[in-house]
């Protein structure tokens, strides 16, 4: 074969990649706004988004809200131009006629994740969504993250709540922008979330973020199938987790094997040999590594004076991109290998990882 015919590019391919672009051009954009916890503000966000558009000469129109809406937000309400609801059986619905009609730049639709009332032209309102896509109209939207189908039972677990509605992940995954609304400190302060509840915002949270980022991932691959690249790229983690006996080792294996097969990674589990541990502890040094086999985590014990530098010349030998440690307030007859070092451990591990994550968990067991 010629030279010339080898750099020829494939016409079959060729089309589809402009196909793919045309569809791209037409299709409209979707914004979401993500959040983990109700309340946290992602409706006033997605109406002062519009807000700032139409400020910026863009042509704007709201198409639902929320039936209770904060003085904050009406107030962008009232400046801005609705498409009034329509009936149907007495129940509101976007008006899809007049809104494909009006045909905007740019349509906000809050509640992603609301039924539409029987008798509508579409169950589901992220399916009216769907249909102004389709109609090169572009919508900024928002939803909590329980209300995801394919993240529901592991929410469930989470929060003790179960929710009736539901949006379907892969049409989340369409969205060419999603922005997590984090949960303020004032939000905290305001509903005196501690203990038990901020870990189960921060799982949430986490949840909602490892979403966020397979949106991007699903943007790259796209960008990638159009340009005719392959698709070799990948954030390669390797997430490491010290054990001891004080630690919160399951709930620590158990979300770093999470995060390890978002981003298809390396799991490690460390166990720094410390001498003269009772026989209670020596059963929680086992039980948190046979979890960590389980987890199919690559489990080392690790011996040195200098726990800390043990941990890290680890680290760097395997290419570690996180550390998970427990850290506990409380002082006590035993502390592991924290009573060996005159520094807080978990204070000198953070300012000697250079260039590797801490992700400090508090200890749930009593000293």
């Amino acid at each position: 074969m010629a030279e010339s015919e080898r750099r020829r590019p494939d016409p079959e391919r060729l089309l589809k990649q402009v196909e793919a672009e045309e569809r791209n051009t037409k299709r409209g954009h979707l914004k979401i706004f993500l959040g983990y916890a109700s309340g946290v503000g992602k409706s006033l966000r997605m109406l002062d988004e519009g807000r700032r558009r139409k400020l910026r000469g863009q042509d704007v129109v709201i198409a639902a809200t929320q039936p209770c809406a904060s003085a904050e937000a009406q107030q962008i309400i009232d400046s801005m131009e609705v498409i009034p609801p329509r009936c149907v059986n007495g129940i509101p619905a976007i008006d899809m006629d007049a809104l494909l009609r009006r045909h905007p730049a740019v349509c906000l639709i809050d509640g992603l994740a609301y039924p539409n009332p029987p008798g509508s032209s579409h169950p589901h309102r992220w399916q009216d969504v769907e249909e102004l896509r389709e109609a090169g109209i572009n919508v900024i939207s928002s939803i909590n993250i329980q209300y995801i189908a394919e993240r529901q039972r592991e929410i469930e677990a989470i929060r003790g709540k179960s929710v009736a509605d539901s949006v379907p992940e892969s049409f989340i995954r369409t969205a060419d922008e999603i922005e997590v609304v984090d949960a303020s400190p004032e939000y905290c302060a305001s509903r005196s979330i501690e203990g038990d509840e901020q870990r189960q915002l921060s799982e949430l949270r986490e949840i909602a973020l490892v979403l966020a980022a397979d949106v991007v991932d699903h943007q790259l691959e796209e960008y990638l199938h159009h340009q005719g690249g392959a698709q070799n790229y990948g954030a390669q983690e390797r997430i490491l987790v010290c054990v001891t006996p004080r630690s919160s080792a399951r709930e620590m294996i158990h979300r770093a094997r999470r995060q390890a097969d978002r981003f298809h990674g390396d799991l490690y589990v460390v166990y720094v040999e410390q001498d003269n541990l009772n026989d209670a502890d020596q059963r929680l040094i086992r039980e948190n590594l046979d979890y960590a086999h389980q987890a199919k985590a690559r489990v080392e014990l690790l011996n040195g004076e200098d726990p800390i530098e043990s941990i890290l010349d680890f680290a760097a030998k395997h290419g570690v991109t996180q550390i998970f440690v427990g850290h506990s307030n409380q002082t006590g007859r035993y502390q592991g290998w924290v009573s060996r070092l005159r520094s807080n451990p978990v204070e000198r591990l953070i300012m000697e990882a250079d260039g590797i994550d801490v992700r400090v968990f508090p200890n749930d067991q009593p000293v």
